[in-house]
């Protein structure tokens, strides 16, 4: 069985088991977290939400919280003497899905 669960302002398809990266959470290591948000659950029976699936949830446990690797925004204008350089690392929280449940 997978669901497709919002979080973040992003969709992401999840399965039993799975590691996932999401957006930052306020929840610390070994916490376990739910999911409310759920858009699909697919399977044997498939439900479909308008917009959510009504009794549908992820249960999912924090493994960590921690930064992605760092990028690099450069600016330039040539001929003008400008250049600007800043570093950028986005906080993410990993979690294992423990359940789906209807």
């Amino acid at each position: 069985m997978y669901a497709i669960i919002e979080t973040g302002g992003k969709q992401i398809k999840v399965e039993q088991g799975q590691e996932i990266y999401i957006e930052k959470l306020d929840a610390s290591a070994d916490e376990v977290v739910t999911f409310d948000k759920v858009l699909f659950v697919g399977g044997n029976d498939v439900k479909i939400g308008a917009p959510f699936v009504e009794g549908a949830t992820v249960t999912a446990k924090v493994v960590k919280n921690g930064k992605a690797k760092k990028i690099v925004v450069f600016k330039y204008k040539a001929k003008k003497n400008y250049h600007k350089k800043q570093g950028h690392r986005q906080p993410y929280t990993k979690v294992v899905v423990e359940s789906i449940s209807l």
